[in-house]
C-alpha cells in the first residue's frame, strides 16, 4: 500500500535516478538501454539498436551471456554468504567483462546502475568487487583497466552498508516524433 509519506520518496528517487542516467554520456545511456533491452526482450535489440554486423554480433554475444541473468537475480547471496560466492560472482565477473570490454561503461557509477537494473537491489554489496574484478582483466587495455580502477569511490568500495530499494527508473528507447505529422 502507498501512502502519502511513501509517494515523495518514490518520485524523489526517481528523479534522481532520471538525472543519473542523464549525467551519463550519450553512448553510455544508449549502452544501458540496449543492455535492458536484451535482458529482458523489451523488443528486437538487433532491429532497434544495430547499426552494422559488428554492433549485431556484439548484441547476439551478449545475448548468449545475459540467458545467465535469471539464473545469477535467483543466486545473489546475502552479504555474509560466502559458500554461494563462486557460482555467483565467478559468472557475474564474466558479464561483467564483457560489458566493460564493449567500452560504453566509463566507471562504475554507469556499471553499478546498469547491473542494478540487471540483477537488483541484492545485488548491490557484490558491484564493487565484481567490477574490479573485471575491470583488472588483462582483456581492456592498461589505459583502460587504470580509468575504470580509479573510477570506483572509497565509498563505493568500502560501504558498511546497502540500500535494499529496487530501482524506480529503467530507461528505454523512446521514438522520435515527427513534429509535422504530430501537428
Amino acid at each position: 500500500m502507498i501512502t502519502r509519506t511513501s509517494q515523495p520518496a518514490s518520485g524523489a528517487m526517481l528523479i534522481s535516478e532520471m538525472k543519473e542516467f542523464a549525467g551519463f554520456p550519450k553512448a553510455t545511456q544508449r549502452y544501458i538501454r540496449r543492455s535492458l533491452d536484451v535482458a529482458y526482450g523489451r523488443r528486437d535489440a538487433i532491429e532497434c539498436w544495430a547499426r552494422d554486423e559488428g554492433e549485431a554480433a556484439s548484441i547476439r554475444a551478449q545475448a548468449r551471456l545475459y540467458k545467465q541473468l535469471d539464473h545469477l537475480r535467483m543466486q545473489v547471496p546475502d552479504d555474509s554468504g560466502l559458500d554461494m560466492i563462486e557460482p555467483f560472482l565467478g559468472m557475474l565477473i564474466t558479464i561483467s567483462a564483457f560489458d566493460l570490454g564493449q567500452d560504453r561503461l566509463p566507471n562504475f557509477a554507469a556499471y553499478r546502475f546498469l547491473y542494478e537494473r540487471l540483477i537488483g537491489a541484492a545485488s548491490r554489496p557484490w558491484l564493487p568487487a565484481a567490477f574490479c574484478a573485471a575491470a583488472a582483466l588483462p582483456h581492456l587495455h592498461p589505459d583502460r583497466r587504470r580509468i575504470l580502477l580509479q573510477s570506483i569511490s572509497e565509498s563505493a568500495a568500502t560501504a558498511p552498508g546497502w540500500s535494499s530499494r529496487e530501482p524506480v527508473f529503467w530507461p528505454e528507447w523512446v521514438e522520435k516524433v515527427d513534429l509535422k505529422a504530430a501537428a
